[in-house]
């Protein structure tokens, strides 16, 4: 072979040989032909190093050169070994050792082309010791020929059996080959044995070797099963198992990995029943013990991480946390051992063999298999094609293809399910082994879905058999379970899937709201804590919630909106029970929360309901704050987001009106809050007692003007929730239950709730329930249709007597469905003629009317016993119950007020320049609609209006039947009408007035006006005390119609006499008793019924005074309010108004700090009646008073402190009223029957507490007067006494009460005069010594004394509240003492009332006064202005006299010395006389009373000659009159103790001595008196009543 390498290149090899040879070796390296480019290379390098051997060539120039020629191919490395081994051999063998060093050299250069590995396979042990790379040849040679033994020469086991491993390659070729054609499992299994015999194999390792192969080839299941089935018949039992189990274990080992083909293999000789379980799951890792400990851990660990998330870490600890959390999750991420069991399970689910996977999974904790996603998802697809046929069929949307799915290959993999029979038997099954984890395929949860809404729509479809019907319940309990323990924790587990919870819902919504509720509650409250991963889940959503909820404001609600919206989709249970909880606490959240629900699902919103209902139930929570007296505010916060919340979101209702009629069926009245809030915001209908009056007006009106002016907010767009509210009431039947249950539920809260409770709360409470029936029923009446209410509402005997409904809330509930079914037979009629005058309208309406009220009258009659119907016609009862404020009035300037507004809002819009004209047209559209709608509902009101004054105008002569009196008549009106309808709402109280009025202005037979009027006025306490707030705030508004029409009536006489005038309703008796009884009913003249509305001012004064002062939070509260309701029309009467102002000055600062809702009540009256104080007027200009005789000069000296002008028995009988009303009142209850006898019977009770109580000041000036009065009048005294005063309508009454007065009146004569003396003014020094003894006095006698005379100016404001009765009495006696002759009697003057008693010395008063307006004295007015005066200075305890300039000062002065000396006399005296007197008092007197029944009454007729008729009682107040009667009666008791009356000397002492006592015994007596005039009146009394409703008549 010719050398590649020239000797001339080695020569020149720096210049030029070592280019040459590297150009040689690339072109050898780049040859085509491989084979002659490797062997020329070899013999390249092998040249060249053989030049180095010789010396030729330094060895490191070569080496430098290989280095650079190593590159050009992969194998240069191994060709260059190649080259050392050859020379190796070649060098040894040499006897040159320079040779051989040269050698090794170039060796030893090139170590680092070459890796020993390479070199030491090729190079002698010698050669690589002396390379260095081993250390001893001989133990290399050693260790090389034990590896080859052991390699290649060792004997191995089978071969002791004298196998042939030729018979291992034949079995393995066998099993391997193509199996496609005919061959079959049955002709291997010959072969099999065929070679097993010839090669002596081992059959085990036989066996091993089949299933390596069936490992290698699991598509040829049919060939391999049989085969191993067949094989299985030579060998053991166990022997595939235990073979199997070898196979696991070899596995078991931490780094091995079992291949997912041995699990396969084993899952299908499972499913063929090769080998048992049992047999097999012994051999598999890990045991079941680390399983459930793994799976506790798990849990704990779950429980940890939600103790991290809610702890409240600091900002430094966090930091350090976070480090601990990643070292902890990086030794997590270390892969666990396998878990054979798993891995078995998976391949059992892929093959489809459910009862051995199941077997497995019941081996372990619950939802442990599934939590690995591997064996989920492996459930998931068997699932799938388990339901696929049943899918296609009934599941499957309209439009969608879907993609089917193909059925397992093998026949034993379940039954796939055709009819949702076949459901239950697998697929539920395998559901709920799949529990949460179906979170990990969405697609089956959505059929799942499907199909559960198919079977839904199936099972609420009827007419199907009866088990038929069976079976389908149970497959709906399944369908529940499997929703419950699957499909929600799923849903909790996705990914804000909205999609989900929507296809969820389209299942959810055919479930009724029981069945959903119980849902949400399990998984809200259970279904969290089954699972560690749920558990970490809740924690992470209320971590999300709280970090929105912290930066959710007005301003973000669409952002955070969002967030919430994508955190509900998945978990909206434990998210809106947090967004509840916080709500709760900060109210001001409620509207943000609101708005920013809008990005919620359907299903989510249902939830919210839910979650809502479990709020307000929850038991752990209070509903009355602390102080029990106000429901909770978490309450009132949930209450107004229920409102805002189910009114902006179509969310179901059903649920919590049910809850509400839950409570409210077990006695619980506090969730009435939510109803009324969801009326008041989802119907527009608000209920508010701060209504004005022009709302209350439009209140009248039509719906339009409802909705335009009657509310605060004007809540618009209402139709469609209301709509959904009236559905929900209607397609639950709720709408009835729920008014009935109010109606008796207002009963319920005070005498089933009400026990412990705070009579604050209770009244709350009554009225949130009285209102939420009000604001409910309206909400039914205009949005039920006629058919629908007419249907649902029963009968008014059937819903009072069945269902016990108050009758108000009864009649309330009814009204509308009388309204609807009277204008439909109305529309009827009038369709059937076309008849267009307004006469046929008429007459078709009235007939209408009877046909639809004919009913209702008979209905009416069982409502009430029989006697009520004696009086009133069952046939009234009905028309004032049914009719509204819209059927008797048109609120014209109502509909003219929103005309004018809409006509102001269009031109706002004309002249608004930004607004674009699309808008403006809009608007202005808008605008003039509502304005036409508003023209024709007037219009429309008009015509019903009047069409129903026409119907009234024809029934009302049977509305009243008077078979008993008229007075009996208006106490069954008042009580069964007026009263409790005036309570019942603002516009009921309205209406009370105007149809008082309407009664009144229809001229209807035997109804008094006037005696209406007066019950209604005369005694207000008890109503006003019976009260809850709101009621209160009606009957005040009640009272201040009727105050209005009474003060438009006493405003002008034209007005007087034109509505008033000859109407039967003012016609009462003027009893003349001087002539022959001749009973002639007559007209109340204007001046008359000036005097009687006085008396009415005066009565509303004591009763508002007396409230004031009982100290109780009712009677305050309540008279407060009243008093602000009728603040336009009273007080007008300065005096009065002062007198209350100063009460309420009082309770302002009595009540600062201990009270401070009554503070706040009584601050705002006051404000509001100092600004009304302008437009008081002084008491002649309000009746007509004549001026007192100059020449009387005691008269004048009379306007002392507080005594200004008034009558002075009258200041001394407001002191007594103010000391006796406590104790009377109890007693009075018991007697009183109507409001009026109440208040005449207080007066009556009160006066005998006399002038020691009273105020010192104010009775030592009365006795002054008195004394003066006595000086000049004491011969006059009789020869008045046989003058007879005038007879007026009053005297009438006297046929009652007169019998004992003669006497009575001279006591109260000398009671009088010194009373008069007492009060001339004195020197403060002498004044306040005359108050300390008459105060010692005072507290020594009366152990009665009321807490209302504690201090000086209580009783000053009541003198204040009576001057001008002091005044007019002043005037009398002035008058008297100047007439000649004739005996001071006291003028009947009152009204024929239920109580004539104390009206009759009214009207002895009136005519007292009457005598003396014939005489002049200083004009009226300025002794009104020095009675103010005089007011300021008594407060500040200066006594100055202002009045008269009759007296001289020094007169005054000595008057008041001896007065001080005798009062001291008669203050000792008293004290000693005092309990005796008391003793023989009691028992004369009511003796003397007892016989003396006819004889008195005949002498008192006798004494009371009448003058004439006209003059009637200037100040005729409600005290005045019964005062002087008692003080006539006090007079009466002197002289039967045996006192003279002459002597004014003794009769004072005697008065004085007798008060003190009289203080005690008075209720005796009074009953004594009561007694005596009810003997004495016996039969006349009857006779009286019926004159004197003939009269009235």
């Amino acid at each position: 072979m010719a050398a590649l390498l020239p000797a001339e290149w080695i020569k020149n090899w720096e210049k030029g040989g070592k280019s040459e040879f590297v150009q040689l070796c690339r072109a050898l390296s780049e040859n085509k032909n491989h084979d002659v480019g490797f062997r020329d290379i070899q013999q390249a390098l092998y040249e060249l190093a053989y030049h180095v051997v010789r010396g030729n060539l330094k060895h490191d120039q070569a080496s430098n050169v290989l280095g650079d020629v190593i590159e050009f191919r992969e194998d240069m490395p191994s060709i260059l070994a190649d080259v050392f081994c050859i020379l190796d051999i070649e060098t040894s063998c040499l006897e040159e050792k320079n040779k051989r060093d040269h050698f090794t050299q170039l060796v030893l250069a090139c170590l680092y082309l070459v890796s020993d590995t390479v070199l030491k396979e090729r190079l002698d042990p010698e050669t690589l010791e002396s390379l260095g790379l081993i250390k001893q040849s001989q133990q290399f040679n050693q260790k090389s020929v034990k590896i080859k033994t052991k390699l290649f020469y060792k004997q191995q086991k089978f071969n002791l059996l004298r196998e042939e491993n030729e018979g291992y390659a034949k079995l393995i070729a066998e099993l391997g080959q193509d199996l496609s054609g005919s061959i079959t499992s049955d002709l291997i299994l010959e072969n099999i044995k065929s070679l097993i015999g010839c090669f002596n194999l081992d059959p085990n390792r036989v066996l091993d070797i089949i299933l390596e192969v069936y490992e290698c080839r699991p598509e040829y299941d049919d060939f391999f099963v049989p085969l191993i089935e067949s094989y299985m018949y030579m060998c053991e039992p166990q022997t595939l198992c235990h073979i199997l189990g070898f196979k696991f274990k070899f596995y078991q080992d931490p780094s091995g990995e079992t291949p997912s083909s041995l699990y396969r293999v084993a899952a299908v000789l499972l499913q063929h029943n090769l080998i048992d379980l049992e047999d097999l799951y012994v051999h598999l890792l890990p045991g079941d013990n680390a399983i459930m400990e793994e799976h506790k851990r798990e849990i704990v660990e779950a429980k940890q991480i939600v103790r991290k998330l809610t702890m409240v870490v600091l900002s430094s600890e966090k930091t350090e946390e976070k480090e601990k959390e990643k070292e902890k999750e990086e030794e997590k991420t270390e892969k666990p051992p396998d878990n054979q069991k798993l891995g078995l399970l998976e391949a059992l689910l892929k093959i489809g063999d459910w009862q051995h996977a199941q077997s497995i999974m019941d081996q372990m904790p619950p939802f442990y298999s599934t939590s690995h996603k591997a064996i989920a998802v492996a459930l998931c697809q068997l699932v799938h094609v388990t339901i696929e046929p049943l899918y296609r069929r009934v599941g499957v949307p309209k439009g969608a293809k879907g993609s089917p799915i193909s059925s397992l290959p093998n026949k034993r993999a379940p039954k796939q399910a055709e009819s949702f029979e076949e459901l239950r038997k697998e697929v539920f099954n395998m559901l709920c082994y799949l529990g949460p984890h179906l979170s990990h395929d969405p697609i089956l949860f959505a059929k799942v879905v499907r199909l559960g809404k198919a079977f839904m729509k199936e099972f609420q479809s009827d007419g199907s058999k009866q088990e038929d019907k069976e079976k389908m319940e149970t497959l709906f309990s399944c369908l529940l379970s499997i929703t419950d323990q699957v499909l929600l924790p799923s849903l909790s587990l996705m990914d804000c899937n909205a999609c989900m919870s929507e296809e969820l819902w389209g299942m959810f919504k055919t479930f009724p709201y029981q069945y959903r509720y119980r849902l949400y509650g399990q998984w809200k409250n259970e279904t969290y804590n089954s699972h560690p991963l749920l558990v970490k889940v809740k924690a992470q959503t209320i971590d999300r919630a709280k970090y929105i909820m912290k930066r959710l404001t007005k301003e973000n609600v669409k952002p955070s909106g969002r967030q919430i919206g994508k955190l509900s989709h998945s978990n909206p249970t434990i998210l809106f029970d947090y967004i509840l909880s916080q709500i709760q606490k900060y109210d001001n959240l409620i509207t943000p929360v609101v708005d920013s629900l809008k990005y919620l699902t359907s299903l989510n919103y249902d939830v919210l309901a839910y979650c809502i209902i479990e709020a307000l139930a929850n038991p752990e929570k209070e509903r009355m704050k602390h102080d029990d007296t106000t429901i909770s505010s978490w309450l009132q916060s949930l209450a107004s987001f229920c409102g805002a919340v189910f009114r902006k979101y179509p969310i179901e209702l059903a649920g919590l009106l049910q809850y509400v009629a839950n409570q409210l069926k077990a006695g619980k009245s506090f969730d009435l809050l939510i109803l009324k809030e969801v009326v008041q915001k989802m119907a527009g209908i608000e209920i508010t007692e701060e209504m004005t009056m022009e709302q209350l007006e439009a209140m009248t009106g039509g719906e339009q003007l409802k909705a335009e002016g009657g509310y605060f907010g004007q809540i618009r767009n209402t139709k469609k929730s209301s709509q959904r509210l009236k559905d929900a009431l209607l397609d639950h039947d709720l709408a009835l239950p729920l008014c009935l249950l109010m109606a008796q539920q207002r009963n319920g809260v005070v005498f089933q709730e009400g026990g412990e409770k705070h009579l604050k709360l209770v009244g709350k409470l009554y009225d949130q329930c009285h209102d939420t029936l009000v604001q409910f029923g309206g909400f039914l009446a205009s949005n039920l249709s006629t058919e629908d209410y007419i249907k649902r509402v029963p009968s008014i005997d059937v819903l009072c007597n069945e269902f016990h409904t108050p009758h108000d809330a009864a009649f309330f509930l009814s009204r509308p469905m009388y309204a609807h079914h009277i204008s439909s037979k109305y529309d009827e009629l009038k369709k059937a003629e076309k008849g267009n005058k307004q006469q046929h309208k008429v007459h078709k309406y009235i007939t209408s009317c009877e046909l639809v009220m004919a009913p209702v009258h008979e209905a009416v009659i069982s409502l009430h016993l029989p006697k009520v119907w004696d009086d009133i016609s069952p046939q009234f009862y009905a028309t004032f119950w049914s009719l509204t404020m819209y059927d008797l009035a048109v609120p014209h300037s109502s509909y003219d007020r929103e005309v004018n507004k809409l006509k102001v809002q269009m031109k706002a819009i004309d002249d608004n320049q930004e607004m674009p004209p699309n808008k403006k047209k809009k608007e202005k559209e808008r605008c003039t609609a509502l304005q036409d709608k508003l023209l024709e509902e007037e219009k429309k009101q008009l015509e019903h209006v009047q069409r129903v004054l026409q119907r009234l105008k024809l029934e009302k002569d049977n509305w009243l039947l008077a078979k008993s009196t008229k007075n009996e008549t208006i106490t069954k009106f008042l009580q069964l009408c007026i009263f409790p309808r005036c309570i019942f709402s603002a516009i009921d109280a309205v209406y009370c007035a105007h149809f008082v009025e309407l009664v009144h202005q229809q001229k209807t037979p035997n109804f008094s006006t006037l005696l209406c009027y007066d019950r209604v006025f005369s005694d207000i306490i008890y109503t006003v005390a019976s009260c809850t707030e709101n009621e209160a705030s009606r009957y005040g508004r009640f009272l201040c119609c009727m105050l209005e029409t009474v003060t438009r009536w006493h405003s002008d006489r034209v007005i007087y006499e034109k509505e008033c005038g000859n109407y039967p309703g003012f016609l009462t008796i003027l009893r003349a008793t001087g002539f022959d009884g001749g009973n002639k009913a007559d007209q109340l003249d204007y001046e008359n019924f000036r005097h009687v509305v006085h008396k009415w001012h005066y009565k509303l004064t004591k009763a508002s005074v007396h409230c004031l002062e009982t100290g109780e939070y009712t009677h305050i509260r309540n008279i407060l309010i009243v008093l602000t309701k009728i603040l336009p029309w009273y007080p007008k009467v300065l005096n009065l108004g002062q007198a209350l102002e100063r009460r309420v000055h009082k309770i302002c600062q009595e009540e600062k700090e201990k009270r401070p809702d009554l503070y706040a009540l009584a601050m705002g009256y006051s404000g509001q009646l100092k600004s009304r104080k302008p437009f008081m007027i002084p008491e002649n200009e309000f009746h007509h008073k004549d001026p007192p005789a100059r020449n009387a000069v005691p008269a004048t000296v009379q306007n002392g402190p507080g005594g200004a002008g008034m009558p002075t028995s009258l200041t001394i009988n407001t002191v007594r009223l103010e000391e006796g009303t406590t104790e009377d009142t109890d007693k009075l209850k018991e007697k009183s029957q109507g409001v009026v006898k109440v208040i005449n019977k207080t007066v009556n009770a009160t006066p005998k507490v006399t002038t020691s109580n009273g105020n010192s000041a104010s009775n030592s000036k009365i006795i002054k007067e008195k004394d003066d009065k006595e000086k000049s009048g004491k011969e006059k005294d009789k020869e008045k006494k046989d003058k007879t005063p005038a007879a007026t309508p009053e005297m009438k009454a006297l046929g009652k009460d007169g019998k004992d007065k003669p006497k009575e009146e001279r006591a109260n004569k000398d009671e009088k005069a010194r009373e008069i003396k007492e009060k001339t003014p004195k020197s403060d020094k002498e004044k306040e010594k005359v108050k300390k003894e008459e105060k010692a006095s005072k507290e020594e006698k009366s152990k009665t004394v009321v807490t209302i005379i504690e201090s000086k100016s209580t009783a000053e404001k009541e003198r204040e509240k009576e001057p001008s009765r002091e005044r007019d009495l002043a005037k009398e006696m002035k008058s008297k003492e100047n007439a000649k002759g004739g005996e001071k009697v006291p003028v009947a003057g009152s009204l024929k009332s239920p109580v004539p008693r104390s009206e009759t010395s009214e009207s002895e008063r009136e005519q007292k006064r009457r005598k003396v307006d014939t005489h002049s004295s200083p004009s009226h007015s300025s002794t009104v202005k020095d009675n103010l005066n005089e007011l300021k200075d008594s407060s500040a305890k200066h006594y100055i006299n202002h009045t008269t300039p009759t007296l001289s000062k020094s007169k005054e002065r000595e008057v008041e010395k001896k007065d001080l000396d005798k009062s001291r006399e008669r203050s000792r005296e008293r004290e000693k006389k005092d309990e005796k007197d008391r003793k023989d008092r009691k028992r004369d007197h009511s003796n003397s009373d007892r016989e003396v029944p006819q004889d008195s009454t005949k002498r008192r007729k006798e004494e009371n000659g009448t003058t004439g008729s006209s003059k009637h009682s200037k100040s005729e107040s409600p005290s005045d009159s019964p005062r002087l009667n008692e003080k006539e009666k006090e007079k009466n008791k002197s002289k039967s103790s045996g006192k003279e009356k002459g002597d004014s000397i003794k009769a004072e002492k005697m008065e004085k001595s007798s008060s003190g006592s009289k203080k005690e015994s008075r209720h005796d007596k009074e009953k004594a008196e009561k007694k005596e005039k009810r003997d004495s009146a016996g039969g006349k009394e009857e006779k009286k009543h019926h004159k004197s409703s003939d009269k009235h008549r």
